[in-house]
């Protein structure tokens, strides 16, 4: 599922607004460094510092750095640094950091709990956001509502102790619930955007507005916020009365299904590719990328640490010191290697966040 953002579109908007959204994170550029002018006409501070400036007495040293290392909060444990992280703790320091970077022209990324991503090994220009905490709380008999960054797991922790049945077999799914929703991840046939009853976003000049499920645009591996560029604030999902011994027994029952399946002990993204449509693969494979990937011999292939799972075909694995070129020249082989036997192009379900 994935846990960041790594561009955004031409235009941010919303009914009734001509917003135009900052650029995309993927350029290799640094953010511009314009120059503003003090009331004498004189050149005052240029708008990379002014932004750094108006970001430091926001919030702090303590959570917004400069050429901050990224890898360590990738579950892939790879890449370059941040021009800048920040560090928020509530929709509301999300809300005013997307307003400081529009008013500056500074480039925003997301990233959540870092799954589902690879980060180039050059990092990524302007500020990267990571949001942290995640409020919880039960708004009515048949609705729970999570921030966005929220981890999964510590939703499915919180509704099962509760007795709150919906999420629980959603154990053992790493990242937060904004990823989740960015990328409607899927777990066992199950899509997350089917729980969701309704979420508030941000656009990227701080703007807010709820939207319902239907307006979400979800489908596989996708949502309307991977073209429009808002931000996920917080989702309320459907949920319903359950005894806490059965709901507790669900989770644990997925969470040993993913252990068995999953290479969970060694740093990963999670599945690298999108399962194909059925008609696209010969009758005698099954429709997932994984057995795509192991027909077609790759199953323990490497490039430096960086090595295609031998549990599962569609995981790859970082076994120590892999870089982001050896993982995506894996990623590039598993793919021509699989076109080439099958006829089938896999599209990957990983971000890449940076310049490749």
């Amino acid at each position: 599922m994935r846990l960041g953002r790594s561009s955004l579109p031409p235009t941010c908007h919303w009914q009734g607004s001509s917003h135009q959204a900052t650029p995309s994170s993927s350029s290799p550029a640094r953010s511009k460094r314009r120059t503003t002018h003090c009331a004498s006409g004189r050149p005052c501070l240029t708008r990379h510092e002014a932004f750094q400036r108006t970001m430091l007495s926001r919030f702090g040293a303590e959570r917004f750095r400069s050429e901050a290392p990224l890898a360590p909060f990738t579950t892939f444990k790879v890449g370059g640094p941040a021009e800048w992280l920040l560090e928020t703790r509530t929709s509301d320091d999300i809300v005013d950091a997307l307003r400081i970077a529009h008013v500056n022209g500074v480039r925003v990324t997301l990233l959540g709990g870092g799954s589902n991503v690879l980060i180039s090994d050059r990092g990524v220009r302007g500020v990267v956001i990571r949001p942290r905490g995640g409020h919880i709380e039960q708004i009515d008999g048949g609705h729970v509502r999570a921030d966005a960054a929220t981890t999964i797991n510590g939703l499915v922790r919180w509704t099962v102790q509760r007795g709150i049945a919906g999420l629980e077999a959603w154990a053992g799914t790493p990242g937060t619930v904004g990823g989740a929703i960015f990328g409607n991840a899927h777990f066992g046939g199950r899509l997350i955007g089917d729980l969701v009853e309704s979420v508030r976003l941000a656009c990227i000049d701080g703007s807010t507005r709820d939207l319902s499920r239907d307006e979400m645009e979800f489908g596989y591996d996708r949502s309307r916020l991977q073209k429009t560029g808002e931000v996920l604030l917080s989702a309320d999902f459907r949920v319903s009365s359950g005894d806490p011994t059965a709901l507790r027994d669900i989770a644990r029952q997925s969470l040993a299904y993913r252990k068995k399946t999953q290479p969970l002990d060694t740093p990963s993204a999670g599945c690298i590719f999108q399962n194909p449509e059925r008609a696209a693969v010969p009758v005698d494979i099954p429709a997932s990328a994984g057995a795509l990937v192991d027909r077609a011999g790759l199953k323990g292939e490497a490039r430096g640490d960086a090595r295609v799972s031998t549990t599962h075909g569609n995981f790859i694995v970082n076994e120590g010191h892999a870089t982001a070129a050896d993982i995506r020249g894996l990623i590039d082989l598993c793919r021509a290697r699989v076109s080439e036997r099958f006829g089938v192009t896999l599209q990957e379900e990983i971000v890449y966040l940076g310049e490749f």
